[in-house]
């Protein structure tokens, strides 16, 4: 039992401890200064002075260690902390500052204008009297700061406004910094006045956005904390303040229709960059009237101007990131005495105190992602890419009522020959990479295909840490728009054409190992749809090897298979893919292990160079590399083999085992299966639909004209005509039969597409197990 209470009573001084901890910014950054000065002396403070200004900070670590504040160099000053004297003589601060009444404080911490005019507007006698009081009380800097002409008004009529004013700053009870809590409303002594107090994380504290400079100098009757201006009067809420303001007519607008006006007029903390008249008449007149016609796009603008926090312009030190109203972030910072927005300076007024937050009056206007064409998404690194699709007319195909994703390649991934193609051409290969269909990058998959507005089919692989459409992967940087996504890629995309058999036929290159696939039977397995990686070895791979010892490694079929077979992998794996550094273990076909990875985006398998990666099939992906790979861990048996495999393979040593043979490797591993059927489909036509678009055939672009009938089978009976390419277990026929026989008896099969001059091709169904 009593450790039990024992327990209750911990976790109850812990929370109040936590509870008080949390609104004591102001003291911890308070104590780090009287750390970092402990070598000068008992109770002295380090503070960081910003250069070229009078403004000095307790700091937080991170302006301390930059030795910055705002981005401007900051000066180290060692002064008493607050309540503490120097004495002569000795080192650092061993004296406490004597305790006086309120009015006798005010000198004590220097705030000798604040003190005179307590004293010529009779406050003086309040302020020496019994009572407990909180002074906020102006520096004698805040008050040359002070405008003219409210200083002149104040000083002319002592007796009842700067009387007035001076209790706006006081409050009727003793509040130290650490009872000043974040988003705080207190009652001032001037007619109900209101003061918002706000503590933030870096030890800043701020009373209607006027910076504690010098807190809790304990007074007899009160406490005093001296502030770096003259506090205003809090106005009504952020919606009178724009309902008033004539220079924010044009921000009115937008937020009255997309009803962001009436949250502005509720209880709040909102931090508000509200833009001019000036600012709105900088953009683009297309511009602003797309958004303030789109109900939508006009209610993300607005709220991406408007913080759910309270951010006074003298608590910012540095650069922080914000979320906004309409979700996405702005980053808030400062340069000097400017504050800045995403990195730009553009507030114009700051700190404009009302009830339910702040309002700084910004010369730019801010578009969220939210509220941009797909087309203007794109950032400084990919202005080729966005300034070609204007140059050739394809702005036009991208409609602001459509949906699309834009997949664009970065600015060094245009290099001179391609902007120096045809037109023409240039133009089809932007339209590869435009989709017809909005696809976030969450909504992508392994094996899903895009169309682009230009016909093509895009496959999508999806690897541990990228996402890779046909030969070019993503970098950081995808965003949202109002029609569409886009998304950054690394090199232009390059639509496969032709299949893996087509694409060694057609590179002399490739020839030997070429001649050595046919002569294995593998042609079919290279030239029928599938999902594979293949590493090539070029002619250079094979030099040294007579026509002899071609023979004998042709007449040894299991050993050719084996040997071939190590360079298939199933699965398209893209060389940028992979993981940078990291080894990736592939099984091939084979069964022995391909050992991959990228160093300094170049492929290495088995620890070899692959000269020329992601050469894209229809069927498949190629990476050329100058070596024969075989597996280390399988032995040759027989001498002439191994004579020939150590002419070839020079960085592994061959295992030798005398007598052993490779195993056979069937194809069942990829074959056709065919099941007949004796019943005749009834076959009805719809209308042809003629289509006109760009091919590239040998490097240029030629008009074809595609003439597509559909046509449906209605098949019946229990047994169906069908081809099949299965990879695997041999046993999948039986099942596939069993399948087919258990389904009802009306089936629809896959149309018919004709191509005028051309014959007819069927689409064949794949499944790799």
């Amino acid at each position: 039992m009593k450790i039990f209470f024992l327990f209750t009573f911990l976790t109850f001084l812990l929370s109040a401890f936590e509870q008080v901890a949390a609104y004591a910014h102001y003291d911890k950054i308070l104590t780090h200064s009287r750390i970092r000065a402990r070598d000068q002396g008992p109770n002295v403070c380090a503070l960081q002075q910003v250069m070229g200004t009078k403004k000095k900070y307790f700091s937080t670590c991170r302006n301390w260690y930059q030795q910055a504040i705002c981005g401007k160099k900051a000066t180290v000053l060692y002064e008493c902390c607050p309540g503490y004297m120097k004495m002569e003589g000795m080192r650092g601060c061993p004296a406490v500052a004597p305790i006086d009444h309120v009015y006798g404080t005010l000198g004590i911490v220097g705030a000798t204008s604040t003190q005179q005019y307590s004293d010529i507007s009779k406050l003086r006698e309040e302020i020496e009297g019994r009572g407990s009081f909180t002074f906020f009380a102006p520096s004698n800097e805040a008050w040359d700061q002070l405008d003219s002409e409210i200083h002149r008004n104040l000083v002319d009529n002592v007796n009842i406004e700067l009387y007035n004013a001076l209790h706006h700053h006081m409050l009727n009870k003793r509040m130290l910094t650490k009872d000043l809590k974040n988003g705080m409303t207190l009652v001032s002594m001037y007619n109900g006045q209101k003061l918002l107090i706000n503590h933030y994380p870096n030890g800043v504290v701020t009373v209607n956005c006027a910076r504690i400079i010098y807190g809790n100098q304990i007074a007899t009757n009160g406490v005093v904390h001296v502030v770096d201006r003259v506090l205003t009067a809090v106005g009504n809420t952020i919606q009178d303040f724009i309902e008033a303001e004539d220079d924010l007519s044009s921000f009115r607008a937008p937020a009255i229709t997309s009803g962001v006006m009436d949250i502005l007029g509720r209880p709040g903390h909102y931090t508000l960059f509200a833009p001019t008249n000036e600012a709105f008449e900088r953009l683009p007149r297309g511009v602003l009237e797309r958004i303030m016609g789109d109900k939508v796009a006009s209610e993300a603008l607005v709220k991406f101007h408007i913080l759910n926090t309270l951010q006074c312009s003298e608590a910012i030190t540095g650069g922080a990131v914000y979320e906004t109203l309409e979700g996405n972030t702005v980053e808030v910072g400062c340069d000097g005495e400017s504050l800045t927005v995403n990195g730009v300076k553009m507030v114009k007024r700051k700190d404009i105190v009302t009830s339910n937050g702040i309002i700084h009056l910004i010369d730019q206007v801010l578009i969220p992602d939210s509220a941009k064409q797909v087309i203007e998404l794109g950032g400084a690194q990919q202005t080729t890419f966005t300034d070609l699709v204007a140059q050739l007319g394809l702005t036009s195909s991208l409609r602001p009522e459509g949906q699309y994703t834009l997949l664009a390649p970065l600015n060094g991934a245009f290099s001179d020959d391609t902007l120096r193609l045809d037109q023409r051409l240039l133009k089809t290969i932007l339209q590869n990479h435009i989709i017809k269909v909005k696809v976030g990058l969450n909504e992508l998959y392994n094996g899903q295909e895009l169309e682009t507005i230009g016909g093509k089919l895009l496959r999508v692989f999806v690897y541990r840490t990228a996402v890779c459409i046909e030969n070019s992967c993503m970098v950081r940087g995808s965003k949202e728009g109002r029609n569409g996504f886009i998304h950054i890629l690394r090199q232009i995309i390059n639509p496969a054409e032709k299949t893996l058999h087509e694409m060694l036929r057609n590179d002399k290159r490739f020839s030997i190992f070429l001649s050595l696939v046919k002569a294995a039977d593998l042609d079919d397995v290279l030239s029928w749809p599938g999902q594979w990686t293949l590493f090539v070895p070029t002619n250079d791979a094979f030099k040294g090897l007579t026509d002899d010892d071609k023979d004998i490694l042709i007449r040894d079929k299991n050993a050719l298979r084996n040997i071939l077979l190590y360079h298939l992998t199933q699965g398209v794996f893209i060389g940028s893919g992979f993981e940078p550094g990291v080894t990736n273990i592939l099984k091939t076909i084979q069964g022995g292990k391909l050992y991959l990875k990228t160093v300094n985006d170049t492929l290495l398998v088995n620890e070899l160079k692959s000269r020329e990666s992601d050469l894209m099939a229809t069927n498949g992906v190629i990476h050329v590399i100058d070596k024969l790979l075989y597996p280390a861990e399988l032995p040759v048996g027989n001498d002439q083999l191994l004579t020939i495999l150590k002419k070839l393979i020079k960085y592994i040593q061959i295992k030798f085992v005398r007598d052993s043979t490779f195993k056979e490797i069937p194809l069942t591993f990829y074959k056709i299966n065919i099941i007949e059927s004796n019943v005749q489909p009834i076959v009805t036509k719809e209308e042809p639909i003629i289509k006109t678009y760009t091919k590239i055939i040998d490097g240029r672009p030629v008009e074809v004209t595609e003439k597509k009938v559909t046509e449906e089978r209605i098949i019946q009976g229990p047994e169906i005509k069908y081809t099949r390419i299965t990879a695997g277990d041999p046993d999948n026929e039986e099942k596939l039969k069993k399948i087919f026989e258990e389904e009802a008896p009306v089936r629809r099969a896959q149309p018919t597409r004709r191509t005028q001059g051309g014959a007819a091709r069927r689409r064949t169904r794949l499944d790799h197990s």
